[in-house]
């Protein structure tokens, strides 16, 4: 590689963090203000997002409360404070229906250091900081009605679980690190389609009988911000007997999981572009299938590039505190990029989508957006259509979405 080139792409990375909080309201929600370290108070928020889509080749439209969160933090004192998140997804749950979730999305303390605030503990219910969506996932924050795919089928965003974990910074240096002993993930909950996401504990009667480190690290030189982040862990909490029986390993780290991240920003002006890659590794594939036949590929794999403008970003007057931003997002999917003898592949799985759209926000807290999404996938696998209909059409590897939503932030 070109030593200039190098030399760029370094700087490029080291950039980001700094810039990217300045550029944000000192106060844009609750949460934000709780940081701050007001003195003792206790502070609620929240947000949510409500999203339309039209399913092109389907000929069927569907609109959704999608999420609907309420913040409740509580400072103690300047040093020990306390956050929380309940979300309430698709507006309803009901018994014997489908659909609907009510779930903590966060719940921990904070003990922030006596020197440096900056430096601080966290224990609970939290989120690992692994790619950009999981920690700023707002819907005024991220561009589209959806949020990036790669960061719902690869990244499991917003993944939560319990543990302990240190939020650190260089003085010296303009660089940020994590580092994060959570428990682990669940294995016989994978599913075919839906990579890891399914194996999230979120908190719930979570097994400590495996475990999962997560760091980061964050560099921020001028207008960028490079991130690389990482998750290794166990995906089985049995014990020796029940494992036993089922020939898997057992152990902390049993089944081992790997999952690697590496994401760049840039800011100027009206411009913000962003990159993000991501790889799973799971070795132990072929023991999961043997023991629970849920089709789960050894590798996994997203990366995407996006560009958005703020046409307003110049404006005077009324405009000066308005945004209109048009992006375009490209991103590629692969979730049996690698699979083991005894799964079977999906063509399907391998996919590719162009965002292209725009959002308005007349204020900071308040955004309206609309995109439309351009999918394309391999070919469908036969021996994976249960009970296939006559009448069905042949898969379309083609597809088109249009996507109208609101979102807001407090």
């Amino acid at each position: 590689m070109d030593r200039k080139f190098l030399l760029f792409f370094l700087g490029w990375y080291f950039g980001m963090i700094s810039l990217a909080q300045a550029q944000k309201p000192a106060l844009l929600t609750g949460e934000d203000s709780l940081h701050q370290q007001l003195g003792p108070s206790t502070i609620i928020g929240g947000y949510g997002e409500a999203a339309y889509q039209r399913d092109i080749d389907q000929g069927a439209s569907k609109i959704d409360l999608v999420r609907t969160v309420l913040f409740v933090g509580h400072q103690f004192n300047d040093r020990i404070s306390f956050f929380s998140e309940l979300e309430l997804e698709d507006a309803k749950v009901e018994g014997g229906d489908a659909g609907g979730e009510i779930a903590m999305e966060q719940a921990y303390l904070k003990f922030s250091g006596k020197r440096n605030p900056q430096n601080y503990w966290v224990a609970g219910l939290f989120i690992p900081r692994i790619g950009i969506l999981n920690e700023d996932h707002l819907p005024v924050n991220f561009n589209g009605v959806e949020r990036p795919l790669v960061e719902q089928l690869v990244i499991p965003a917003t993944w939560r679980e319990l543990g302990i974990g240190y939020y650190g910074s260089l003085s010296a240096w303009p660089l940020q690190y994590t580092v994060a002993l959570v428990n682990g993930l669940d294995a016989a909950d994978f599913s075919h389609g839906t990579g890891i996401r399914e194996g999230r504990f979120e908190g719930r009667n979570a097994t400590a009988n495996n475990l999962a480190v997560t760091a980061s690290v964050r560099v921020n030189p001028g207008s960028f911000q490079l991130q690389v982040s990482g998750y290794a862990g166990g995906t089985n909490g049995l014990n020796k007997r029940e494992s036993d029986s089922l020939g898997l390993a057992h152990g902390l780290f049993a089944l081992p999981l790997y999952l690697g991240e590496a994401d760049a920003q840039y800011w100027h002006e009206g411009l913000h572009v962003k990159i993000l890659g991501t790889y799973i590794s799971f070795p132990d594939a072929a023991d999961v299938n043997k023991a629970y036949a849920n089709n789960v590929a050894s590798g996994m794999y997203g990366a995407y590039a996006e560009v958005g403008y703020n046409l307003f970003h110049r404006a005077a007057g009324r405009l000066q505190k308005q945004q209109l931003n048009l992006f375009a997002r490209y991103e590629w999917i692969d979730l049996n990029n690698r699979i083991s003898a005894n799964a079977i592949y999906d063509g399907t799985l391998r996919q590719s989508h162009l965002v292209v759209g725009a959002g308005y926000l007349p204020i900071p807290n308040v955004v309206i957006k609309a995109d439309v999404r351009f999918q394309h996938t391999g070919p469908q696998n036969p021996a994976l259509v249960i009970n296939p209909n006559p009448a069905a059409p042949p898969y379309q590897q083609n597809n088109s979405f249009v996507n109208l939503g609101i979102g807001y932030s407090f």
